[in-house]
């Protein structure tokens, strides 16, 4: 690992709201809500009466009636973030792009030119600010994990550096939930030994972590509290996945067989022709699902072959839908996520597998010409016809 503190997160704060106030003199100041059935993102304002992402839209206007929602404008986020990673590109060229709204930044080496680590930061948040007119949160530490810890602690529109000689005093006093990878479930089994904050962590031998956990987490959270995490920022690599959600708007919707499997479908059409604009296949299909309850529950199914054809993904998205349906009848179902994962260049691997399985078949082929041609909403299945398939949400190109 680095001697020096050098890796810089930038995340930009509470984005899309950021961006609907910067747009809107009049939402400035005031809590504002990005989304119709499930509030998409929040301003700070409304932060401040409990309201968190993914919560229904109901929940979050009995906490705060008077807040203002706005339907998303996902071309603007998406011409805010190219504008963002420009600034990025600028400052340095080690930049590894987490999400449209957050990257790493690598600045060792530039003292020279562009002075320390706390320059650079300042430096790229002002110019964040006067170029993009968004407000960005800057975390600098030794770290990645540390780094993106500091961060999201020096939020909302703040600066942190971790010296490297204060990286254990700064992490220890944190709840445990502020370790990379520790979610509700993981946070429940910890706080239930007693093990609140990462401090407690640290003390734990990782035998105990992984006896408790299991060998991969508990080797991770090991590591973590004790600030191991040798990876260097990295640029040029491909994602391992490629994944679309849709939120479903109402309770009718959320039991509804006929309305999940339309947004079924949908969602493995975007997946699967996005893989083949990339030239990408995959052999992994997982499924994700949020209840009624916000319980999470995520199935997958690994294939003998890697694939970008439609009708194989959503052959195998099916069945593990199918699989779930008497708790989605019984829960009902707020949002369904499909993503394609284990990813190959299709150019590597595809001379060894049937047509079928490379970058799809000739019917996929023919509707991505005719998409390509006339636009996305020229053509669709029968499936679909008369109903909202949901806005794709933005993501970083591949």
């Amino acid at each position: 690992m680095h001697g020096e503190a050098t890796i810089l997160h930038a995340d930009l704060d509470s984005f899309y709201a950021s961006v609907e106030q910067r747009d809107d003199p009049r939402l400035r100041g005031r809590p504002v809500i990005v989304g119709g059935g499930v509030v998409l993102a929040a301003s700070y304002e409304a932060k401040a009466f409990g309201i968190r992402t993914p919560m229904g839209a109901r929940t979050a206007r009995s906490l705060c009636p008077w807040a203002i929602v706005v339907q998303p404008r996902f071309s603007e986020y998406v011409a805010a973030s190219r504008a963002v990673f420009e600034v990025f590109d600028d400052t340095t060229p080690l930049v590894e792009g987490l999400s449209i709204d957050e990257a790493f930044l690598e600045v060792g080496r530039l003292s020279k030119v562009s002075g320390t680590p706390l320059q650079i930061a300042a430096r790229l948040r002002s110019q964040v600010l006067e170029r993009v007119g968004l407000p960005i949160t800057v975390g600098v530490a030794r770290t990645k994990f540390l780094a993106k810890v500091a961060s999201a602690v020096a939020k909302p529109d703040g600066l942190l550096v971790v010296p490297p000689d204060g990286e254990h005093a700064f992490l220890h006093p944190l709840p445990v939930e502020r370790i990379w990878g520790v979610g509700a479930v993981t946070a429940r089994k910890l706080h239930e030994r007693g093990i609140t904050t990462v401090r407690d962590v640290a003390r734990l031998d990782e035998s105990v972590l992984v006896a408790m956990l299991g060998r991969a987490s508990g080797r991770h959270l090991h590591a973590l509290a004790h600030n191991f995490d040798p990876r260097p920022v990295q640029i040029g690599r491909r994602r391992g996945s490629i994944g679309s959600q849709h939120a479903l708007r109402s309770s009718r919707d959320s039991r509804s067989p006929e309305v999940i499997d339309a947004a079924l479908v949908a969602l493995v059409d975007r997946v699967t022709r996005r893989m083949r604009s990339a030239k990408r296949i995959g052999r992994t299909v997982v499924l994700r699902l949020r209840y009624d309850d916000f319980s999470r529950a995520t199935r997958s199914h690994t294939l003998t072959q890697p694939t970008a054809h439609t009708g194989t993904v959503l052959a195998t998205a099916r069945e593990l839908l199918a699989a779930a349906m008497p708790k989605i009848a019984h829960e009902g179902l707020t949002l369904v996520g499909v993503a394609v994962a284990n990813l190959d260049n299709d150019d590597v691997v595809q001379l060894a597998l049937p047509f079928d399985h490379q970058s799809g078949s000739a019917l996929d082929t023919a509707l991505d010409d005719v998409r390509d041609k006339f636009g996305s909403a020229s053509v669709t299945r029968a499936v679909l016809l008369g109903k909202n398939p949901g806005e794709p949400m933005p993501m970083l190109p591949d």
